[in-house]
């Protein structure tokens, strides 16, 4: 990545799981950019991973190593912001596997997943980093930096997290300059840890405020059903037998009632997150005529599609959020056994007070169809709302960012 190695000053760098194909992470990228250029056009970014990769194809940004910037920068003068994203509870593990290919993720999780001594060693020599939570940045990497923020990050489950790891992120975020976080769990987490921090809605709250026009040209699914679409996701870990005919029936009973398509998307091709394959296996189950699989991982077609819904279904949260700030009717759901998630953790500090939130999968129908009633001005006065927080609480980081 030479052109982002040699850019000039001022270094600005923006930083996230947006190294691999997930929905959510991409879209961070491109609000905080955005954001920044509202207030100074001049200054260029450079978008920064665990990982080296080129997802512009995808809708995404040509992505450059953290640790190359690093070693390159290491005793320079940077602005570093972390774009957002559940990045306190994501470990090295996880973030390796999830920067390799499906087919070389299955490999490696056969051969270290029970080894965790192997695994690690294996994570570290692919990330070039010895960190344990190798997503969150502090002046131990540039000791110079005019500023480190994190920009409505999540870590729901941080508290449940090996105490080693647990230990490294708090003391990364105790040197940064601010710190805003997506949930009441989280700051609840940090202010036990002596840490505060400021509650702002997730930065995708913006993308339809920000980028409208470009989402309304990109493809979606409405020639294919003339009377409207639901658009539904899941992941993977959805895929077993049982589990799909549940979801199928769910759906079966949507369609039926409600008269609308059902539009199967994927959030994520990275491993862990969603495989056109279990659709296609659910979609088998399914006697609604009505059912299509959308196979674009254009972020922007991915928007589009669920703008230009009825509604949102699925596991995602970013699903959820794009829904949100079209003002469109949304529901999240996951398994009866599941333990407290960051779904719950968003949709618990955000979401309208009567809306549906996480549900069981054998309440996907009941729960869409609540939401389908719901009053449209309420859901776009929440849109409303959530944009302008989050613009507001994002001023203190550009202000800190910009100065320098």
């Amino acid at each position: 990545m030479p052109d982002a190695l040699s850019l000039s000053k001022p270094r600005t760098i923006i930083f996230g799981a947006f190294d691999r194909h997930n929905f959510g992470d991409m879209l961070f990228a491109h609000v905080v950019a955005r954001l920044l250029a509202q207030r100074r056009p001049e200054v260029e970014p450079v978008f920064a991973g665990c990982g080296q990769r080129d997802l512009r194809a995808h809708g995404g940004h040509d992505v450059a190593a953290l640790s190359q910037l690093a070693q390159c920068w290491r005793d320079e003068p940077v602005a570093l912001i972390h774009a957002g994203g559940e990045l306190l509870t994501c470990d090295a593990w996880e973030a390796a596997v999830m920067l390799t290919t499906p087919e070389e993720a299955r490999i490696r999780i056969a051969r270290y997943g029970s080894r965790a001594e192997d695994r690690n060693a294996w994570a570290r020599t692919e990330l070039g980093t010895d960190a344990r939570a190798p997503y969150v940045i502090g002046r131990e990497t540039f000791s110079r930096a005019t500023s480190i923020c994190f920009n409505a990050i999540g870590g729901a489950t941080l508290d449940a997290r090996e105490a080693a790891l647990r230990e490294e992120v708090l003391g990364k975020l105790r040197s940064g300059d601010h710190i805003s976080v997506r949930d009441a769990p989280t700051q609840a987490t940090l202010k036990r840890a002596g840490i505060d921090a400021q509650l702002v809605p997730d930065p995708v709250s913006l993308v339809a405020e920000l980028f409208d026009e470009r989402i309304r040209t990109h493809s979606d699914a409405r020639d294919a059903f003339p009377r409207g679409y639901l658009a539904v996701q899941f992941s993977a870990d959805f895929g077993d037998d049982a589990t799909l005919t549940q979801i199928a029936h769910q759906l079966d009973r949507l369609g039926t009632t409600t008269g609308l398509g059902i539009v199967l998307f994927r959030a994520g091709a990275a491993p862990w997150h969603d495989d056109i394959a279990v659709y296609a296996r659910m979609a088998a189950r399914m006697r609604h005529p009505a059912v299509t699989i959308f196979e674009s991982l254009n972020v922007w077609d991915i928007c589009a599609l669920i703008a230009k819904s009825k509604g949102f279904a699925g596991t995602s949260l970013h699903g959820r959020i794009v829904a949100m700030a079209y003002g469109l009717p949304r529901v999240n759901f996951q398994h009866a056994d599941a333990d407290a998630c960051k779904q719950h953790a968003y949709t618990s500090t955000w979401e309208i007070a009567d809306a549906p939130g996480l549900v069981p999968i054998t309440a996907i129908h009941a729960a869409m169809r609540e939401a389908l009633a719901m009053d449209r001005a309420a859901l776009h006065d929440k849109a409303s709302a959530l944009a302008k927080a989050h613009r507001a609480g994002f001023e203190p980081i550009a202000q800190r960012v910009l100065r320098s």
